[in-house]
């Protein structure tokens, strides 16, 4: 039960596994208004900034779930660097079906919607671990403008067009699922720059060590490609945003 080897090589040095920069994770942080002591469970918790830094700047508390060994003891360092190794607990595990062992303030799953399959399940997931008028974090991909075609979609990682929605078609979805948004944090193409460019050198460093590497020609094709595919499309169509969330 782990990632592929060429998910963590693309991100081997990324703290944060979305284009959120850490100025704009820090400022969703301060905008939810929450008091020390909060108790906060994030599912798929990649390199565990988010509860780390909060944990640091807000005095916050709570676990990390993430189904990457790399990802998991990443975020166990960075506690302990940040001194933050007696509030926060990271996990291995798989953050689908995951409920908290008692009910927390704050339940999050930025970027990973496929725990719940989707952001319907995602948001029901989460509900489970929260206390009655406990918050939501939900990072979702959106359309920034429709794609022209199938074709473009699929070059942002896209299955089709129907994948995502226009931001406020999503937010819609939200209400419709019963919830009101109360925060939202949204990248722009500069933070997404800062997630996707980082990659491409983290692939051609990862070449430059192992040559002879069994994965070498994937991760060639892949730095070859991407910049390009990256630049005209993903960059101009989509868009993605963490979503605060509380139940009607």
């Amino acid at each position: 039960m782990d990632f592929p080897r060429i998910f963590t090589i693309r991100e081997s040095t990324h703290r944060i596994h979305n284009p959120l920069t850490p100025d704009k994770l820090a400022a969703l942080g301060e905008a939810l208004h929450l008091a020390p002591g909060t108790r906060v469970l994030d599912l798929a918790s990649g390199s565990g900034e988010m509860l780390c830094t909060w944990a640091r700047d807000l005095g916050f508390t709570g676990t990390g779930v993430d189904i990457s060994t790399v990802f998991t003891e990443q975020a166990q360092a960075r506690a302990a660097d940040l001194g933050v190794a007696d509030r926060v607990e990271f996990v291995h595990g798989d953050a689908a079906g995951y409920v908290a062992h008692q009910p927390v303030d704050l339940a999050a799953c930025l970027g990973a919607t496929w725990i719940g399959n989707g952001v319907a399940g995602t948001a029901e997931l989460l509900e489970r671990s929260l206390h009655t008028g406990g918050l939501m974090l939900i990072g979702e991909p959106y359309w920034r403008r429709t794609p022209p075609d199938e074709d473009t979609a699929q070059a942002c990682h896209a299955t089709g067009i129907a994948d995502f929605l226009l931001l406020p078609e999503l937010i819609a979805h939200f209400q419709e699922l019963g919830y009101d948004v109360v925060e939202m944090m949204l990248a722009d193409q500069d933070s997404w720059d800062r997630y996707a460019a980082a990659q491409w050198l983290n692939l051609r460093r990862w070449l430059d060590r192992n040559p002879d590497d069994e994965l070498a020609t994937e991760v060639r094709e892949e730095l070859t490609t991407e910049p390009a595919r990256y630049a005209r499309s993903t960059r101009e169509y989509l868009g993605w945003g963490v979503f605060a969330l509380m139940k009607r």
